[in-house]
């Protein structure tokens, strides 16, 4: 029995009720298949399966009902075909660039990127002949420059971590389809609660389900969405060989996770909003990113494309030099008493962390200025707890 696949239903039933199988039990609750293999009806069963001639269930690296039916609710949830679920947000970008990619090609991507991301491009995909040539996000003129023969991928993130940079998709979908391009967006910020990039054009979109689609810090998790025949041909056969995969147990508990998605990401975008507002107004605050504020250089493309601001505060504190700087926003992190000193963001709890020396602390002190990631910068990702008390947590370390 499956409760799956109503184009009728807004997103918020998509997240509680897409995708969901029953097995003869009758549970209410999706079933949690912990399970390493499958047993076949006969020798020949298995034949097919392998083969791929008939389909079904063959082994949990590439093949189990816990994980098909997260991948098959964010599928719907996302407004695309298809979805394959990895074991993490990077596993996610690796697998996608192994199955896209080949030596030789060429990738474009936005400036503002996850640390983690910028590594994966530079440090590793290089190794293996795939160049990367990173460009002013919001400029599509820097895109198009940056096209060569050999360009295969865009690959950006909308709004970008932490600088909340918002990139035009659809202006962006239409330049990598002209020239035979595709446009992987990372929705990661957003989540298909506030934004739907296939909406405007993109071809992919990553997920690290860890963030916003679990919401409660409990596990890691990836996703792929797009096409079903690309992902099927190009992307399913690296996972099913390599194994990137996304467990039973994790696949479970991002299902749960999915169906207070709306109510959260709706909740913490209030709260970041007010927040932001109060940052923008404090004397010791030089600058707030934030998509929600009328200030943010995107905000109307932002308010076109998302439901909201989201979750995500960025700030940078004032001071005079680099050194002060840094020293006031850790003594902002420090000061903090209700919010959590980690670099994680997308849990009911509220994060603070210090992306010079965290999220993009490995990267070369040029690839940060060029990414704007600046000493006095602090990233908050705003959770459930009461937005008086963030405010209030945020006042012993700004003064």
């Amino acid at each position: 029995m499956s409760d799956k696949d109503h184009p009728d239903w807004a997103t918020a039933t998509q997240a509680i009720r897409a995708g969901s199988q029953r097995t003869p039990f009758g549970e209410h609750s999706e079933a949690m298949f912990l399970t390493s293999s499958f047993v076949f009806d006969s020798a020949a069963q298995a034949a097919a399966r392998f083969a791929g001639t008939e389909e079904g269930n063959v082994y949990a690296r590439f093949t189990n009902p816990s994980v098909q039916m997260f991948e098959q609710r964010l599928a719907v949830l996302e407004n695309t075909e298809y979805c394959l679920a990895t074991a993490s947000g990077m596993a996610a970008i690796t697998t996608a660039c192994m199955g896209l990619l080949n030596a030789g090609d060429h990738i474009i991507a936005s400036k503002a990127l996850f640390g983690a991301t910028v590594q994966l491009f530079v440090n590793i995909l290089s190794r293996f002949g795939i160049e990367t040539t990173f460009v002013d996000g919001v400029s599509l003129d820097a895109w198009e420059k940056a096209i060569r023969p050999n360009t295969k991928l865009f690959y950006v993130e909308t709004p970008s971590n932490p600088l909340t940079e918002v990139i035009d998709i659809q202006a962006l979908s239409d330049l990598a389809h002209k020239h035979g391009i595709l446009n992987m967006v990372d929705n990661c910020f957003c989540s298909p609660a506030l934004q739907k990039p296939m909406d405007f054009g993109a071809d992919l979109i990553i997920h690290s389900a860890t963030k916003y689609l679990d919401g409660q810090g409990r596990v890691l998790g990836g996703a792929i969405c797009g096409p079903k025949q690309l992902l099927k041909d190009k992307i399913l056969p690296v996972l099913r060989t390599a194994g990137p995969t996304l467990s039973a147990f994790n696949a479970w508990v991002l299902l749960k996770g999915l169906e207070t998605l709306n109510i959260r990401m709706k909740a913490q975008s209030d709260s970041a909003l007010e927040i932001a507002r109060w940052l923008e107004a404090h004397p010791a605050v030089d600058r707030v990113y934030y998509p929600g504020l009328a200030s943010h250089p995107q905000h109307t493309l932002a308010m076109k494309q998302q439901k909201s601001g989201g979750a995500i505060v960025s700030f940078e504190v004032k001071g005079h030099g680099e050194e002060d700087c840094r020293a006031k926003a850790w003594n902002v992190i420090d000061h903090s008493k209700t919010m959590s000193i980690t670099a994680n963001l997308g849990d009911t709890r509220t994060t603070i962390t210090h992306p010079a020396t965290t999220t993009h602390g490995r990267l070369s002190p040029e690839a940060r200025e060029a990414a704007g990631i600046k000493q006095g910068l602090v990233r908050l990702a705003i959770g459930l707890e009461d937005t008086g008390d963030l405010i209030a947590d945020l006042k012993k370390g700004l003064g």
